[in-house]
């Protein structure tokens, strides 16, 4: 018995090396308890998906706060507490990296604005379109960041604008069913659409950094200007500065 008591201690010792162990002294060995074992469990571990994903989301903060060219592997390593070779495993350089974060940000706009798109009536639908935007802009104001800074490599299909245009070709669809029954060109819905969704998407622009208004006052004028505009519109209507020449 008295052979196994300093196994059975060691054993112990190298179960401490991954748990917090109570301070004191082992009353075999006389050494104080926990000072290894603090160190050891001083960094958590992480697993090869919770590495990439802390990396997504720090580059996130960072792309957001110094565009594209400001950015630097070195930092976004610095941070995560990682060495360089780490990030570039996962992404395999900063463009890899990018492009992660900015086709994530897409997805999520264009799917909260693909499903708050419900309502059939047109004036609904305005109002809709233009607090969802609003509501991305105050929640994932980061990622909003990283959509409208420019950078040399913005896709036709990876930036803000690929999901705005996305969101108008929606409104078209709906407009042009309008237009219709209200005896306009239908033909016209795409420019309509285009003119409607741009008006939103450069309001959200200016109230990222303002922020006054309160998001539904925005969202409200945003309709009474648009809505008001579609509810009087001219079928054929001319410049005025054109009539006299």
């Amino acid at each position: 018995m008295t052979g196994s008591t300093p196994r059975q201690g060691g054993t112990e010792r190298r179960r401490g090396d991954d748990m917090t162990d109570s301070l004191g002294s082992d009353p075999i060995t006389g050494r104080r308890r926990g000072v290894a074992a603090a160190g050891k469990t001083s960094r958590v571990r992480m697993s090869a998906a919770q590495r990439r994903e802390q990396l997504i989301s720090i580059a996130r903060q960072i792309f957001a706060e110094r565009g594209f060219d400001a950015t630097s592997i070195e930092e976004v390593a610095s941070r995560a507490k990682v060495s360089k070779p780490v990030v570039y495993e996962h992404f395999g350089g900063k463009e890899g990296l990018y492009a992660v974060v900015v086709d994530r940000e897409v997805r999520s706009l264009l799917d909260r604005i693909t499903t708050a798109l419900t309502a059939g009536h047109p004036r609904e639908l305005l109002e809709q379109a233009a607090l969802t935007l609003l509501t991305y802009i105050e929640e994932e104001t980061s990622g909003f960041r990283v959509l409208v800074r420019e950078s040399p490599l913005m896709s036709a299909t990876g930036n803000f604008s690929s999901v705005m245009n996305d969101v108008a070709h929606q409104v078209e669809h709906i407009l042009g069913a309008e237009f219709s029954s209200r005896g306009y060109d239908p033909k016209l819905a795409e420019l309509y659409a285009q003119a409607l969704v741009g008006m939103v998407a450069l309001t959200g622009r200016w109230w990222l950094e303002v922020r006054r208004p309160p998001k539904e006052t925005v969202a409200a004028h945003l309709v009474n200007l648009a809505w008001n505009g579609l509810s009087h519109l001219e079928a054929k209507p001319g410049l005025i500065t054109l009539r006299g020449r």
